[in-house]
């Protein structure tokens, strides 16, 4: 066995590889470029050396002389198959821990790779053939196969570059759009088309191979929930396979590792129609010729460390068991912790999926019984957008499906990650919908479902829970002496107390992401608060509320961090009759129309009746308070001008709103529905309009990219483009302005949201693995 192994990679698959090296007594050696130095997988690791790139096979194989490693694991993504990364460890004197190079380069080739297992007497999807296709050629298989169709790279997997094509007359776009992605993610534009087999399910068998010409499989892992092509839950064994199925397949898969002359471990992906009724048939899509990243729950049900066996057929060993020796015990089910938004595009049809980025800020990941979290996270790492955006993976295991998905939701419950935005909520709900429960699945059904899952607006309680946050800051503050001899200033109370009349509403503004700013007034201190939005209701401190008029007067607000605004019953303030509170009057947040108070959260509690409330416990972590009666906790987390808030997975980030400085600042930041915004941070790779183009609705006008995807945007509608400060090539920020497109009759429609959101045309896809 190794003294030393370097791990060529990063994040939760190298901290996943340390600890079985530490189980086996071997050294680790990690990698890591700049972003990378304060990372947890470099902390874990014995020994770690700086390198400028993970794609840089020449720093990797320095790395390994400097650390005296005889072995590199790939782990998965970057270079873990490349096969001439493969042939180049093995000229330094190094063994690679994966398989030979001939076979990643037959299995990465997907032409090639159906050429072989289907002469080995593996059933493959019915597509194109041959290698090196033109853009006519490709066009010509599509017609021939039949509409829908899947264009595939060929050179790549896990759904980057993967396009599915409903309509004949959008196959130029397509294959362009593919061959682009293809290009820049593996360096080869090479494309297949093959048959869309509609409402599929993903199964995909585990192999181990050794040297010495032993294969076994470890039966399979059902991968069907999946959005835009990339998995995001996995379990195993799947609910649709019999026995008899399960060692059919399973024979296939051994077949299919033996065809290559194939070493270590791999995964056989096949696609599995669906319909149900009848046997099983299923097709052979691609060989992954490395460690996958759902491998966690079959080690969960067979009891088997599959990085100690590829450790142990690279370093010779034969294996010591059968396919027949390693019985499934219950079963698991992984959910793969992304940074990403799940928003529900224009028209409430469709979810997008938009990478997030951001400073881990609160961290706490589950345990228990049956749980288990691979995790690169610390808190205070940054996520930023160089890199794909899977965070981590929390798995269950339950003797039965049923308890293994209960315990995956309370995992997923439990797990908080403040300061950028994740889909852990979106997969809690995701595992509560009916379809999976019952194992009804398929690869389209988060696409169809996606949004009835996404999180639902800033919840009424989170800004109440913002409200009291800053009204305790205030009670802070007013118990530290302002003047001589320990004197404090009656006026600053934050109770609100004024002389002769009843106490004033301290008003406050905030803005969730994607949303219009709410107004919330406090009136009280935090131990017996009031709290409401909207118009200051006419009743006097303490008194039973009644119903408010909402007054069509602009709405008073004060600029971030006072604490004084107009008294309850409409009295004026203590600056004259009549003033205004300071924030200056009629100032308007962005999305309000002049003359009219903006939208405010009515829903689900708080409206412009007060409601009593009560600031139970505040630490900063955690906040727990009762709003009318009932108990309410978040997980807390400070960040610059806000906070960030989380439950049951879900997270909130809640700025302060200054409405004078948002009217102040003007042009595109209040344009409305008539501004484009970068949906995600990330580079513009594309830009395909300029100043002055007349464009059409829905018309592409550029492309930004970030964690391997490729998100489009498009013009809301006809119009005219009157701005667009952004190259090729460019970085930009979370809800930047991009472009501004004047409507043909150059009126505003008198519904802007104060967003200004980007269209998309849906066509983003990524990755499947990490990195």
């Amino acid at each position: 066995m190794f003294e030393t192994v370097l791990l060529a990679n990063r994040g939760e698959i190298a901290v996943r590889v340390i600890r079985t090296l530490r189980a086996l007594g071997i050294r680790s050696a990690a990698v890591f470029t700049d972003a990378d130095a304060d990372a947890r997988h470099v902390r874990e690791a014995d020994t770690a050396v700086r390198i400028e790139s993970y794609l840089s096979a020449a720093e990797l194989l320095r790395a390994a002389r400097e650390t005296g490693a005889e072995a590199v694991h790939p782990g998965y993504g970057f270079l873990a198959e490349n096969a001439e990364f493969a042939r180049a460890c093995t000229t330094a004197g190094l063994v690679f821990v994966g398989p030979p190079a001939d076979a990643i380069e037959l299995m990465g080739d997907k032409i090639r790779a159906k050429e072989t297992v289907r002469a080995a007497g593996v059933p493959v999807v019915p597509g194109s053939t041959g290698s090196g296709l033109s853009d006519a050629e490709l066009a010509a298989a599509a017609r021939k196969i039949g509409m829908p169709v899947l264009l595939k790279p060929s050179a790549g997997g896990g759904g980057k570059g993967m396009r599915l094509v409903r309509d004949e007359g959008a196959l130029a776009d397509e294959i362009a759009g593919a061959r682009r992605e293809a290009r820049g993610s593996f360096g080869d534009d090479t494309l297949l088309v093959e048959r869309w087999v509609d409402r599929p399910r993903h199964i995909e068998i585990q192999v181990l191979a050794d040297g010495h010409g032993n294969v076994v499989h470890l039966a399979e892992r059902e991968c069907s929930l999946q959005r835009r092509h990339q998995k995001i839950v996995e379990e195993a064994p799947s609910p649709l396979l019999d026995e008899a199925t399960r060692a059919a397949m399973g024979a296939a898969a051994v077949e299919a590792a033996r065809s290559c002359g194939y070493a270590g471990a791999g995964t056989v992906e096949f696609i599995v129609p669906g319909g149900g009724g009848g046997p099983v048939a299923y097709y052979f899509m691609e060989m992954n010729t490395r460690l996958q990243v759902e491998h966690p729950v079959t080690e969960l049900v067979t009891g088997l460390d599959l990085v100690e066996w590829q450790l142990r057929v690279a370093a010779g060993e034969q294996l010591t068991f059968t396919s027949a020796d390693v019985p499934l015990k219950g079963h698991a089910v992984e959910a793969r912790i992304y940074a990403e938004t799940a928003r529900v595009a224009e028209g409430g049809e469709r979810v997008d999926f938009l990478p997030s980025a951001g400073r881990v800020r609160l961290l706490r990941e589950p345990s228990g019984p049956g749980v288990r979290v691979d995790s690169g996270l610390l808190e205070g790492t940054e996520v930023g957008t160089a890199y794909d955006p899977m965070l981590a993976k929390v798995v269950a295991w339950g003797p039965d499906r049923d308890a293994a998905l209960r315990r995956l939701r309370a995992a997923l419950a439990e797990t908080v990650v403040l300061g950028l935005d994740t889909n852990t909520g979106f997969l809690r709900r995701l595992l509560a919908h009916p379809a999976v429960a019952s194992g009804d699945l398929d690869t389209g059904l988060v696409d169809r479902t996606g949004a009835s899952l996404a999180a639902a607006p800033v919840p009424p309680e989170a800004y109440a829970a913002a409200a009291l946050l800053a009204q305790s800051a205030l009670e802070s503050a007013s118990r530290r002496p302002t003047g001589p001899a320990g004197w404090t200033d009656p006026f600053a109370d934050p109770s609100g107390w004024r002389p002769g009349g009843p106490p004033a509403w301290t008003t406050r503004w905030f803005r969730g992401a994607g949303g219009d700013p709410v107004e919330v007034r406090v009136r009280g201190l935090t131990s017996a608060a009031e709290i409401c939005t909207g118009a200051v209701p006419q009743t006097p401190h303490g008194a039973a509320p009644q119903t408010p008029e909402v007054s069509g007067a602009p709405a008073a607000a004060a600029p971030r961090g006072a604490s004084a605004s107009a008294p309850a019953g409409g009295e004026a303030a203590a600056e004259g009759e009549g003033a205004q509170p300071r924030g200056g009057a009629g100032a308007q947040p962005r999305g309000a129309s002049p003359g009219r108070r903006p939208r405010v959260s009515g829903r689900g509690g708080i409206g412009e009746n007060p409601l009593r409330a009560r600031l139970a416990h505040a630490d900063d972590s955690s906040v727990t308070f009762e709003l009318d009666g009932v108990t309410h906790r978040f997980s807390l987390a400070a960040s610059p001008g806000g906070i960030w808030l989380g439950r049951d997975g879900d997270v909130w980030h809640l700025l302060d709103h200054d409405p004078v400085d948002a009217a102040l600042r003007g042009g595109a930041l209040v344009a409305g529905a008539d501004a484009l915004t970068a949906p995600m941070p990330g580079t513009v790779t594309v830009v395909k309009a300029a100043v002055g183009d007349r464009v059409a609705a829905g018309q592409s006008l550029l492309v930004v990219e970030a964690m391997k995807m490729e998100h489009v945007i498009a013009a809301p509608h006809a119009g005219t483009v009157a701005e667009l400060d952004v190259v090729a090539g460019g970085t930009v920020a979370m809800d930047q302005v991009l472009a501004l497109v004047v409507p043909d009759d150059g009126q505003d429609d008198g519904q802007d949201d104060g967003q200004g959101d980007s269209q998309s045309d849906g066509q983003a896809v990524e990755q499947e693995d990490p990195r």
